[in-house]
């Protein structure tokens, strides 16, 4: 068994993560019982100082029994990979590309507080302001669990800050989310049937940006798919960027391809993501981000754009659980 080092590295890696179940186990157990134990001495000695600890203990424990829960709702095959986001801006132009970089802020502020590895693949600014697309990955347990809830088209409703009349706008933004994979069984990636494509990365970076070929664009030549990687200082980082990306949206691109089959044969009709927005955040005439999914909704838009998203995302995995 320990000849085959992949193999063996799924093996580590399960064991690694029952571990660690084990040990968040272990941990709340002795936070629970340290907590009964201050109520109980408080009680005891009738002393209400103790009682902010208390709560806090509770709230602690609380705060963690939720996301374990949360956690139990990831039973896809690709829950626990790394997650590939895109965003795109809508119609509307520079005003969608603010929104779009209000959302970039947003996910990698997210992803962030979940101690994830965030990093942006590609980004393409804007003319005047904001960000045409780009591109994010987080690596970390899970990620793509998560973050999956995230994919659709969100709409914006302001005062644009670029309208010197004061009016109100709405922008759209759409977000997908693939999972990376490291190895499938399932594609296979012919080096004849890519074309790569190198140029000069642009935007801000130093005195490395535009004077070295190191950005790579890559092209499926069978299926038109076309993935970019600018990131990274050399070449070959760049291309090992693109080639994961790739190969994510092959694998996404199937199962499309299989979902749209099974829809046809029981005469579905396919919904059409950017007619159908997920979320609105709306900051004029009033503050509220409402998920159209769930109904869950908040007042909060200032946490919501700060990265506070989870319960958003607890509410959508919830539902969908209940679906299947």
């Amino acid at each position: 068994m320990w000849d085959n080092p992949v193999l063996a590295q799924k093996i580590t890696q399960e064991l690694s993560l029952h571990q660690a179940k084990v040990r968040i186990y272990d941990e709340l157990k002795q936070g629970l019982e340290e907590t009964e134990t201050l109520w109980q001495l408080a009680m005891e000695e009738d002393d209400v100082s103790l009682e902010p600890e208390i709560e806090q203990g509770i709230k602690g424990l609380r705060s963690r029994f939720e996301e374990l829960e949360l956690e139990i709702l990831l039973s896809g095959q690709y829950d626990r990979n790394n997650a590939i986001l895109t965003l795109h801006a809508g119609a509307g132009g520079t005003e969608a590309q603010d929104w779009v970089q209000m959302l970039y802020r947003l996910y990698i502020r997210w992803g962030e507080r979940h101690g994830y590895n965030v990093e942006t693949l590609d980004i393409l600014p804007g003319e005047e302001a904001g960000i045409k697309s780009a591109t994010l990955s987080f690596s970390g347990e899970n990620a793509y669990g998560y973050a999956k809830s995230e994919k659709g088209v969100h709409r914006l409703v302001r005062i644009s800050p670029f309208d010197a009349s004061g009016r109100r706008h709405t922008s759209f933004a759409s977000v997908d989310v693939i999972p990376e994979v490291t190895e499938d069984n399932e594609i296979t990636i012919d080096p004849e049937e890519l074309r790569v494509d190198t140029y000069r990365s642009g935007g801000a970076g130093g005195q490395h940006v535009n004077k070295t070929d190191s950005a790579i664009r890559i092209t499926h030549l069978p299926s038109g798919t076309v993935v970019q990687c600018q990131s990274e200082r050399s070449q070959t980082q760049n291309k090992a960027a693109a080639m994961r990306v790739l190969q994510a949206k092959l694998l996404e691109l199937k199962r499309k391809e299989q979902e749209a089959e099974i829809s046809e044969i029981r005469g579905e009709q396919q919904e059409i993501a950017w007619g159908s927005q997920i979320r609105s955040y709306v900051f004029h005439p009033y503050s509220l981000v409402k998920d159209h999914r769930t109904n869950v909704e908040t007042g909060n838009v200032s946490a919501v754009m700060d990265g506070e998203i989870n319960a958003f995302i607890a509410a959508f995995l919830q539902k969908t659980k209940k679906v299947q």
